[in-house]
């Protein structure tokens, strides 16, 4: 039995490959998983059968030299195609490494196959749009808090126009609405450019009104072609009124919806959404007058509570003043004769003192301790510089005095 080496295998499997793929094939999958590393783009694809079954599955690569030549030729539609969850027709080597096992090498890419040709020009629309910065310009236009001038844009024969006039008259608010029609045909060849005239004269009367409305009815997907030019997205973008849009599609949305102040399914729609935003501010209204009333009642309670309570507070203080002083001035009445004593007797012992303390300093008492008093002419003396030879003196004794004369 001849045995062989997983080398020797898959290098034979690499040459049977090689023989019977020569050349690039187109193939047809989905992209269950797309993920990119340094430029280059790696896809697993699958294939599906019923019941969500996986039939087949490959890996595949997108290198980086090939990205950027695809990219350069298909410009932003590859990044969009290469997706998780698209199906995909794409050009690809088969190739097979002994280490690496099988891999798709993509060298082309059809996006008309994943898009159609309307759906690839809807998104270069976009793409043009995004690029001059022109999505959610109008959006940011603010709605005035009544709309009841209103610009529309419809055919006049438009079965969708006459649904939004007919909901705005029977509203059961009993609203008014002045809907000024400019008439353009909403499908067909010349659509987009009636359209956009009728923007342009809406613009230069803009302020007579307080938004415009784009309506029609309903219609097939291919009807919707003239709200995705890209002229006329960008006259509505920069429109100097907020744009509301009622095409009448359940489920596609156009790209004049995406740069539209506000987006609706239907005229109905449309209308609802004018005769609801008119309802806000009147309940706005009606809630900010009972906020009012409610705030004023309340203050004007809280205000009297406070007055009662400032006044029960005022009159308690009151007569506790009241209390203290006459407690204070009974006690003081109470004290004041005892206080006059302490202070008479106090004095007194301060006058005896002083009295003992005189009559203990006295001449008199300072002679009988043995002490005497010399005086020359009446004037005390403390010192013998102040006499002279001859003077006469007179020395003051307890008991008599005696005169001497210096010698």
């Amino acid at each position: 039995m001849q045995v062989h080496s997983l080398f020797d295998l898959q290098e034979f499997i690499r040459r049977v490959l090689a023989l019977n793929f020569q050349q690039a094939i187109w193939i047809t999958a989905e992209i269950g998983q797309s993920g990119r590393s340094k430029g280059h783009y790696y896809l697993e694809l699958i294939q599906k059968g019923s019941g969500e079954t996986l039939m087949a599955q490959a890996s595949a690569v997108l290198w980086a030299n090939d990205y950027r030549r695809l990219r350069a030729a298909l410009g932003a539609d590859l990044d969009a195609v290469l997706q998780t969850g698209l199906q995909v027709k794409m050009q690809v080597r088969v190739d097979f490494h002994e280490r690496y096992g099988l891999k798709l090498l993509i060298v082309d890419l059809d996006p008309s196959f994943t898009f159609g040709e309307m759906d690839r020009q809807r998104r270069q629309t976009i793409a043009a749009l995004q690029s001059q910065g022109l999505p959610g310009v109008n959006g940011c236009l603010t709605l005035p808090p009544v709309l009841q001038r209103i610009a529309v844009i419809s055919s006049e024969g438009a079965a969708g126009l006459q649904d939004f006039l007919e909901q705005l008259r029977g509203n059961k608010f009993g609203y008014y609405f002045d809907c000024q029609l400019f008439e353009s045909s909403v499908q067909g060849v010349s659509a987009a450019a009636e359209m956009q005239s009728a923007l342009a004269r809406v613009a230069a009367e803009s302020a007579f009104y307080d938004c415009v409305a784009i309506v029609r009815g309903g219609g097939a997907r291919l009807d919707l072609a003239a709200f995705d030019n890209l002229e006329l997205c960008q006259a509505l973008a920069r429109m100097p009124l907020p744009v509301l849009t009622g095409i009448g599609h359940d489920v596609d949305e156009t790209v004049l919806d995406l740069v539209a102040h506000t987006s609706l399914k239907t005229p109905t729609a449309v209308a609802e959404f004018l005769i609801q935003h008119n309802l806000f501010f009147e309940n706005d209204l009606l809630q900010m007058a009972g906020q009012l009333r409610a705030s004023a009642e309340f203050q004007l309670r809280y205000s009297t509570q406070e007055i009662n309570r400032q006044e029960m507070e005022l009159t308690l203080e009151s007569r506790q003043m009241l209390n203290r002083t006459a407690q204070q001035l009974d006690n003081w009445e109470a004290a004041l004769p005892g206080l006059a004593a302490g202070i008479i007797r106090t004095q007194k012992a301060q006058l005896e003192h002083a009295e003992a303390l005189c009559s203990a300093l006295s001449p008199e008492k300072v002679l009988q301790r043995g002490y005497s008093l010399t005086t020359h002419q009446g004037r005390v003396l403390t010192n013998a510089a102040d006499v002279a030879a001859g003077d006469v003196l007179e020395t003051r004794l307890a008991e008599g005095m005696l005169k001497s004369t210096v010698g």
